[in-house]
């Protein structure tokens, strides 16, 4: 008996060590349906290929987290999904690895250098492209059928067709969901109010915050309207759905979720909408530093980031993952939908840009904590 304990006792201690030592990756994403796209498009199939566990962890964005983090000495993330202003302010802080970018991400396949590979440069050196997405909002067609009219005003119309019918209780009453943060509010709010989507940036530049704010309150003090506020991408579906508000902003590819994967009574409209840029940093520090380079290698990858689009309508950074993408069309496949060709549901179509703002992330970063004191104060005072 006394020599089977020192064999068993001999074991555990062998084991302990490979397993406190098995490799794993935590990376940080916004939940939801997004999060699963990137678990099933590039986070399983790297797993399995590379034997290192990743761990999906959520959370609601800013870099509090990950500050909080960094002062206290136990920095758990190691690959965090970020909006662009965040990867400038993160990397001027020290939070996050600045990369080599031709040397740390593969060329595409035909050899083209990472750099010219992603639509768009990288707005800090601690960045990489992950997906291009949209900003913008969807109505209830149970509030807003095809012949929706509204007699009691005697308006005869259609369904909301344009950033400005968001911004338009009279003709199309109810509450409005919208994102509890400035960010994206502002603009949508000055394009719906008149101001040329391409000069967003620069009237706000001048000004033209407080016009934003009227436009808002107007919404959102209405007797017909009403707004509240959303911070998880998957409330703007769900309030939808539950009758709650009649409108939402939110990201295109929640609402595209909850229309092809699960039947909601839901409808885009692609005016005045917001096409945005997401980015994965890598957290400086991290528990898992080296695994986690070689995770986001594939991730970003042209056949990776193809892959996160068989699950959501968000479009690949790279430009070689259209190419993907198109050889192997239909690319989504939907319990619900069956195969759905992706592309004309993608932030980039040419029928969903023509009229949209291209967020500014150095505007951003620069200004965020003196609007957000101003927004802060207007929520208040709703």
């Amino acid at each position: 008996m006394l020599k089977l304990t020192k064999i068993i006792s001999l074991v555990a201690v062998f084991l302990v060590p490979s397993l406190a030592t098995a490799a794993e990756v935590n990376v940080v994403s916004w939940g939801g349906a997004y999060t699963e796209s990137q678990k099933l498009g590039y986070g399983d199939p790297y797993q399995e290929m590379s034997g290192v566990q990743v761990n999906w962890l959520d959370y609601q964005g800013n870099l509090d987290s990950i500050k909080s983090q960094v002062e206290s000495g136990t920095i758990t993330y190691d690959i965090i999904d970020v909006f662009a202003k965040d990867t400038i302010t993160g990397c001027d802080e020290g939070y996050f690895v600045e990369f080599d970018f031709d040397n740390d991400f593969p060329p595409a396949p035909d050899g083209t250098p990472a750099s010219q590979d992603f639509f768009a440069p990288m707005p800090s050196k601690c960045a990489v492209g992950n997906i291009l997405y949209a900003w913008n909002y969807a109505f209830s067609t149970e509030a807003f059928p095809e012949d929706y009219v509204r007699t009691d005003k005697n308006w005869l119309g259609n369904q909301p067709s344009t950033i400005g019918d968001f911004f338009d209780p009279d003709s199309f009453p109810g509450k409005r969901s919208i994102y509890g943060s400035a960010m994206s509010n502002l603009e949508i709010a000055l394009v719906a109010d008149g101001v040329a989507a391409a000069d967003v940036y620069t009237y706000m530049e001048d000004n033209g915050i407080d016009r934003a704010l009227d436009k808002l309150s107007e919404l959102c003090n209405h007797p017909d309207g009403g707004c509240i506020f959303w911070s998880a991408g998957a409330q703007p579906p769900e309030q939808l759905v539950s009758g709650e508000v009649v409108m939402a902003t939110g990201w295109n590819g929640r609402h595209f979720n909850a229309i092809v994967n699960e039947g909601s009574p839901m409808e885009m409209v692609w005016d005045g909408q917001i096409l945005d840029y997401e980015y994965f940093a890598l957290v400086n520090g991290g528990p898992n530093q080296e695994e986690a380079m070689e995770a986001l290698k594939y991730f970003t990858s042209s056949e990776g980031l193809a892959g996160s689009a068989k699950h959501i309508a968000y479009a690949p950074f790279r430009i070689s993952s259209l190419d993907v993408i198109t050889a192997n069309e239909p690319w989504f496949y939907s319990e619900a939908a069956g195969a759905v060709e992706i592309m004309p549901h993608m932030p980039t179509a040419p029928a969903n840009t023509k009229n949209y703002v291209l967020m500014d992330p150095v505007f951003w970063a620069d200004n965020e904590t003196e609007i957000n004191d101003m927004w802060d104060a207007w929520k208040s005072n709703l």
